[in-house]
């Protein structure tokens, strides 16, 4: 048995550039849509000369993209993946020590910031041109049935099983499988 490894502290010099695939869908992403038309949008909506200093607009809608394109339907979720996934770091220029954006800022973007525009609508329209015109979006048509069923469910008309606790069950089962080759092969139980 070779020996139990434990580089947790080991410090190596990598790039994040290294460590993200060549073929990884967040690299055909970057490669194909120019964000840079975001910061032109939003200008606007940012001080110049008051305030903290803000968190640049592409990376808070790069990171709203991230959550859409991979299903992250929380904020908060979003920001801890994005902590831990090279690859979203890489997407949004973080290096793996830079601190990720607060869940709180993005909802504060999202929310308040612009409220009553149709900033969202005009960036999302710009990235599906650009999509469009890259080929990376089909022109079909998607078709969904949204009729209604109720369900054929009794809440007072179930019965109640014992479960084996999962850890014990499959453990039980490991041992009857060896018990059975043991017996297969002509050995003591």
């Amino acid at each position: 048995m070779g020996a139990l490894k434990n580089h947790r502290d080991e410090q190596v010099m990598v790039s994040v550039e290294a460590l993200v695939p060549q073929d990884h869908f967040l690299r055909a992403i970057e490669a194909t849509i120019d964000f840079t038309f975001i910061e032109e949008k939003l200008t606007p909506y940012y001080c110049e000369d008051n305030g903290r200093p803000s968190i640049h607009p592409i990376t808070l809608f790069k990171m709203m993209f991230i959550g859409y394109f991979y299903g992250i339907r929380s904020e908060r979720q979003l920001a801890k993946d994005i902590q831990t996934n090279v690859a979203y770091r890489w997407f949004l220029g973080l290096s793996l020590t830079d601190k990720v954006p607060h869940h709180s800022t993005i909802s504060f973007n999202r929310r308040t910031r612009f409220l009553h525009t149709t900033i969202f609508e005009e960036i999302f329209d710009e990235i599906v041109r650009q999509a469009i015109e890259h080929r990376m979006v089909g022109g079909r048509a998607l078709m969904t049935d949204s009729t209604h069923i109720k369900a054929n469910a009794n809440k007072h008309k179930y019965e109640k099983q014992p479960k084996k606790p999962r850890p014990q069950a499959y453990l039980d089962e490991l041992e009857a499988a060896v018990n059975e080759d043991r017996l297969a092969h002509g050995k003591k139980n």
